[in-house]
């Protein structure tokens, strides 16, 4: 079974079109405004009307209410919605139903404790993101896309009634051995394929698709 990936923080035609040349089965766009990586729902739609049909669109919130939701949604046509801050389980049920559309649900992990957290949502989210805790004292530190490594070793082994994704400080480098290690099946990339905080980097973006569809 091939690995699958997405491939998160897409703001530019560029950036698009090296991700679907070289396969990737998500983009994701970040509507979060304090990070580097936020594109309107007008950019949004612009820059995903230029991918296929077969690859997933997937929105990156966090903690929004309902009126924002809808906001994004009437402008930037999306499959997935992907939820990336505090939300409860009964919130990401209640988006779930009032919107239609999947859930992916992003758990941030330091330790064991934070990874029985993940839980709560098996049951009302298409899938679960795995993404790495920042700790406490990391400056200007964002939802997500901080280019940290969570500890693969806590999700080796682990099984889940629905399915995951690996995400946190990868890389073209170190995906061969992330997978390796943590058992994961799908992949979430953003600052990994990056020259810098925003700026994705075409090759990059073809390297890493390379490396983790080769494995």
């Amino acid at each position: 079974m091939p690995v699958e990936v997405k491939i998160c923080g897409i703001n530019s035609p560029a950036a698009l079109a090296a991700a679907v040349a070289g396969g990737a089965d998500y983009l994701g766009f970040n509507f979060y405004p304090p990070s580097p990586r936020y594109v309107t729902p007008e950019a949004a739609r612009e820059i995903g009307s230029h991918a296929p049909e077969s690859v997933t669109k997937v929105g990156v919130v966090v903690d929004l209410d309902d009126a924002a939701l809808a906001a994004i949604l009437e402008h930037a046509p999306l499959d997935m919605l992907q939820l990336h801050g505090r939300e409860s389980p009964e919130r990401v049920a209640e988006i779930r139903a009032r919107f239609a559309l999947p859930v992916m649900k992003a758990v941030k992990i330091a330790g064991a404790d934070d990874l029985a957290a993940a839980e709560a949502y098996c049951a009302v989210a298409e899938r679960l993101l795995f993404d790495a805790k920042p700790p406490k004292d990391m400056a200007g530190a964002l939802p997500g896309g901080n280019a940290l490594a969570l500890d693969w070793r806590l999700l080796a082994g682990t099984a889940w009634p629905i399915p995951w994704v690996l995400s946190g400080g990868l890389d073209a480098d170190n995906v061969a051995e992330a997978v390796r290690v943590s058992g994961a099946r799908a992949l979430d990339v953003s600052s990994g394929v990056e020259d810098r905080p925003g700026l994705k980097s075409p090759d990059k973006i073809r390297a890493f698709l390379t490396a983790a569809k080769a494995l």
